[in-house]
Formats: structure tokens, C-alpha cells, sequence
């Protein structure tokens, strides 16, 4: 008879320590500002209930001030992969740079062909490797024509730490805030913004995105501005966005409406639009990167969804489904990222959001800040 194999001793605490202190996960992350922004909260959660664990996160270069003093053993990489690292070439030479580092597991939240590549690589050097699960097979009954399945999917923020869990670091999401509960420092920003006086609230507005799918009629998004300034006599909007059309639609605003100002123009870069976002009372925005940047400055957000739907998993960290505004149509959603073009025509799931029901819902937010 075969003798039973002894039983492996566990490991000590100073021993699991010590072999936590030799791991260093490497998380990559590509891909739209938003979709990084939704890493914080899981990179801060690995980090605050692994301290011995060495993690770093490969990113866009945008993406440095989300990580920057999230802990002490979070570091990041950028790497440019239109330009230094492009094309095969590029990624080898990546490559080469991270198995340097001596990784002991990568985490792929990306899930697309350059990270997969990468991914390739490390396994074939018997590296320890997870990706994410993007559920694409329920994504598309979700948005077919034909037999439609609306069912709520896990949220981006969970898949990301599903990911973590298949390589040995389960964690408990807890993530507030990038700042204190105070916010970050007003004293960074431009005279322009000044300082936040008693009582007075200030809403931010980011009503522009990507695609024509996410984006709620600029028309009506005055409507909603000009309400929210008549109910509130003493309050501040601001405006946030990039793009050409926010500058066209902005600069008339702005001219029309005292209390509105620019903000994006006003601050200089994403640091300082977090500061101003952490001051903000509630933002107004689409499914897109503005919703992702609020959430993880703690701000609660009124999200306007069109062409896409919460259930397909990117409804904001730590954001309330009440908060959504959204109509029910039987074509809704068309798109998961809202770059289709409509199957009606009108733009119905846009179209016949009143303005009057987005200024509800804030209204709803400042409530239910009262009652605190």
C-alpha cells in the first residue's frame, strides 16, 4: 500500500509575509479614461488588504494621477502604445520591459488583442496569468434585435476584481474617496473657481460623450440648466468636457448663464478637475469617463442613459440605480458602448427624456443629502 503523502505544514504568519513581500501582481489596464477610473476602487482594495503585496499598474499615461499615492506599494507604468510601443515590434519591446520587472502574476483587465498579446507572452514564459471575463456572449443577447435578454451583468468594477480572486487576491471592495472627506484643496485651483460658500451648491454638468447614442439633445440640456439655476438662486453649474462640441455649447451657456462656468477650460488637467469634482454636490452626466471621475471622488452622479443600458455593467462605482434616468422602449439598449446608429431613426431613448426628469433627480440627490 502507498504510504499517504505528509501533510505540508502551513505557512507562518512571518512566512506569508515574507512570501507576500517576493509577489508582485502587475494590472493592466489600456482602454478609454473611464474604464481606468473604475480600477481604483479595486487596486485601493488590494492594496489596503495585501500591504505586504508589491502591485503596479500598466496604463495610458493619463492614468498616472488615479493611482499616485493610492498606497504605499501601489506603483504605475505608463506606455504609449500608439507611438513608442506600437505594432508587434512595440509590444515585444514592452515586453522585454515588464519581464524584467520579475513579475510573480499579471492581471489583463483589458481583454483585447494588444493586452492579449502581452498575455501570450508571459504565459509562454510560465508566468501566472488571469483576464478578465467581459460576458460578450450575454452582451450581445442584450442588445439583439430578437430575443432580447435584459439582465443585470456583473458591474466593469467586479469583473476587474473577479480577476484579482483567480490569481489568489480576493478582496472586499472598500473605496471612498481619491481625497479626504473634506475634499482635495480648492487652493490648487484657478481664482476663477473661488471658494465654496455656506449652503451654496454646485453641480456639475458633463452632458456631452463619445458617441450620438450617449449624448442627451444640448437644447435640452440647457433646459435643464436654466431650471436647476431658477431653483437654486445661490448655486453654481459647472461644465465639464473637452471635445468641440462642449466648446461651442459651453461658450453660449456660459455668456447666457452668470453661474455657469467652463469648467474644463478653467482648471488645468485631470488633477485638478478631480479637486473640483470632490466639491461638487451632484454631477449630471452621460454614460461616459465624467460619471467614472465623480464616483471615485465620492459625488453622487444622475446618469442619462440613451442607446446603452446600466445592466450591461458600467453604472458607476458605488452609484445608485434610482439616480439613472432612462425610458423603457422595447429596441433599448442597441449598443453596449452607444456607437450604433439608431434602429428607429429618432433617437427615441434620448429624445424622450424630459429635462424635467433629469432636474427630479438631482433634486432627489440634494434630499437625500439633507436627511444625513
Amino acid at each position: 500500500m502507498a504510504r499517504k503523502a505528509d501533510p505540508i505544514p502551513a505557512c507562518s504568519d512571518d512566512e506569508e509575509e515574507e512570501l507576500m513581500k517576493n509577489s508582485h501582481v502587475l494590472i493592466v489596464r489600456f482602454s478609454a479614461i473611464g474604464d481606468v477610473a473604475m480600477l481604483v476602487p479595486v487596486v485601493y482594495s488590494l492594496s489596503q488588504q495585501y500591504p505586504h503585496l508589491r502591485i503596479t499598474v500598466l496604463s495610458k499615461p493619463f492614468a498616472r494621477p488615479f493611482f499616485e499615492g493610492l498606497g504605499a506599494n501601489v506603483g504605475f507604468m505608463e506606455a504609449d502604445l500608439k507611438n513608442e510601443y506600437s505594432g508587434i515590434r512595440g509590444l515585444n519591446a514592452l515586453y522585454r520591459r515588464l519581464k524584467a520587472k520579475h513579475f510573480t502574476a499579471v492581471a489583463d483587465m483589458h481583454g483585447v488583442l494588444r493586452s492579449s498579446y502581452l498575455r501570450m507572452r508571459f504565459n509562454l514564459d510560465r508566468f501566472k496569468v488571469r483576464h478578465i471575463d467581459k460576458h460578450r456572449k450575454e452582451r450581445r443577447r442584450m442588445v439583439s434585435s430578437h430575443k432580447k435578454q435584459l439582465v443585470q451583468l456583473p458591474t466593469t468594477v467586479q469583473n476587474y476584481a473577479d480577476v484579482l480572486a483567480a490569481l489568489g487576491y480576493p478582496v472586499k471592495l472598500e473605496f471612498t474617496s481619491l481625497f479626504p472627506p473634506s475634499g482635495g484643496n480648492l487652493r490648487h485651483l484657478p481664482p476663477v473657481i473661488g471658494e465654496k460658500k455656506n449652503f451654496q451648491l454646485w453641480i456639475g454638468v458633463a452632458p456631452f460623450a463619445a458617441h450620438k447614442g450617449k449624448v442627451y439633445p444640448p437644447e435640452k440640456m440647457e433646459a435643464v440648466i436654466a431650471q436647476l439655476l431658477t431653483l437654486h438662486p445661490s448655486g453654481r453649474i459647472f461644465l465639464f468636457g473637452v471635445g468641440n462640441d462642449e466648446r461651442k455649447y459651453f461658450g453660449e451657456w456660459c455668456a447666457k448663464y452668470p453661474r455657469c462656468t467652463d469648467a474644463s477650460a478653467a482648471v488645468a488637467g485631470l488633477p485638478q478637475e478631480l479637486i473640483l469634482m470632490s466639491h461638487l454636490d451632484v454631477m449630471v452626466s452621460m454614460d461616459s469617463a465624467n460619471a467614472h471621475l465623480a464616483s471615485i471622488v465620492n459625488v453622487p452622479v444622475v446618469s442619462i442613459w440613451g442607446a446603452t443600458h446600466p445592466y450591461a455593467g458600467f453604472l458607476a462605482w458605488n452609484q445608485r440605480e434610482e439616480d439613472v434616468v432612462q425610458v423603457d422602449l422595447p429596441c433599448r439598449p442597441c449598443s453596449i458602448y452607444g456607437n450604433k446608429p439608431c434602429q428607429r431613426g429618432d433617437w427615441a431613448c434620448m429624445e424622450m427624456i424630459k429635462p424635467e426628469m433629469i432636474v427630479e433627480k438631482v433634486e432627489n440627490v440634494f434630499k437625500r443629502a439633507q436627511k444625513r
